[in-house]
């Protein structure tokens, strides 16, 4: 007689379980617990840092080595050395004061930026808004066209006798011309970016029949913000170099007088060191609207 003994599937499971269990109990204890593999790190690129930092060292060594093979002879330009070390004079002490034309460079430069600061701010202030409308109707740009197109190709030094007639002062006059050169690039990028908004955008504006207030800024201002940053850094750029000649022209305190001023004096040293110096300033105001740039542009996208 054949007897059939049949296992419940609790008591299987219960049997796998011991099995593994003992499997386990076998294995190195280094095996069960190793940690998990930590991820890779990336290696740094050198290659890219020398090529975005080596080309400009080199440039620049190659300016101050011909620079310095044309002066090695003597005459009455200075060498590189004899630049540097009166650079290590002016900037010991930039913010001397003795008197209302004999200042250190540091406040030269800093009247200077006010005077920018201030036009330029105006500036955008009226032409960033009329950039939006110019674009946002067709009337007022057909009006206007015209205006800009003959306006806008006049040196902005014409504009400086305006100013003095107007404001019967230096300072404002100045102001005036940063104001009047730094407004078109402004006006014109952002007059293009609405322009270039697609129609679908504004049709479905219509469909929902939003106000004009929140067409502009919800719809065309996220749309233009790219083109309006460039004509800040157009117009930035084009007041820094304005300012330097109408200082040149208005006097007072400010690095355009600063190198008028040392020409009258014959300090072609000087001279020099407020090339440079107005080089630097406008690379910095430069690298700083291409970050701002950047970062509104990473964040529309």
């Amino acid at each position: 007689m054949v007897s059939a003994v049949f296992h419940s599937p609790l008591d299987a499971s219960k049997q796998e379980r011991a099995a593994r269990a003992a499997a386990n109990a076998t294995k190195p204890a280094a095996a069960v617990a190793a940690p998990s593999p930590k991820p890779a790190t990336m290696p740094f690129d050198w290659s890219a840092l020398w090529l975005k930092v080596l080309p400009p060292i080199i440039g620049i060594a190659l300016l101050v080595g011909i620079w310095h093979l044309l002066t090695m002879k003597g005459g009455n330009f200075p060498t590189p050395g004899a630049t540097f070390d009166e650079a290590i004079k002016v900037f010991s002490d930039p913010f001397y004061s003795k008197g209302p034309n004999d200042q250190g460079i540091g406040w030269n430069i800093l009247f200077s930026l006010q005077r920018v600061a201030v036009g330029f701010g105006l500036a955008a202030l009226v032409g960033i808004p009329m950039g939006f409308m110019i674009g946002r109707f067709a009337f007022l740009s057909n009006m206007v066209s015209p205006l800009i197109s003959l306006l806008r190709p006049v040196s902005p030094l014409a504009w400086l006798p305006i100013g003095l007639l107007v404001f019967k002062a230096a300072n404002p006059a100045a102001i005036w011309t940063i104001f009047i050169c730094s407004i078109w690039p402004m006006i014109i990028n952002t007059a293009v970016g609405v322009q270039r908004v697609p129609s679908d955008y504004l049709n479905v504006a219509r469909v929902l029949n939003l106000s004009e207030w929140k067409v502009i800024t919800q719809i065309l201002f996220p749309a233009v913000l790219p083109y309006m940053l460039t004509g800040v850094r157009l117009s930035v750029g084009t007041a820094w170099l304005v300012i330097v000649a109408a200082e040149m022209l208005t006097g007072g305190v400010g690095i355009g007088f600063w190198v008028w001023d040392e020409w009258n004096n014959l300090n072609v040293t000087h001279i020099l060191i407020a090339i440079f110096v107005i080089g630097i300033v406008g690379l910095l105001l430069e690298w700083l609207l291409v970050t701002v740039a950047k970062k509104f542009t990473y964040a529309e996208t």
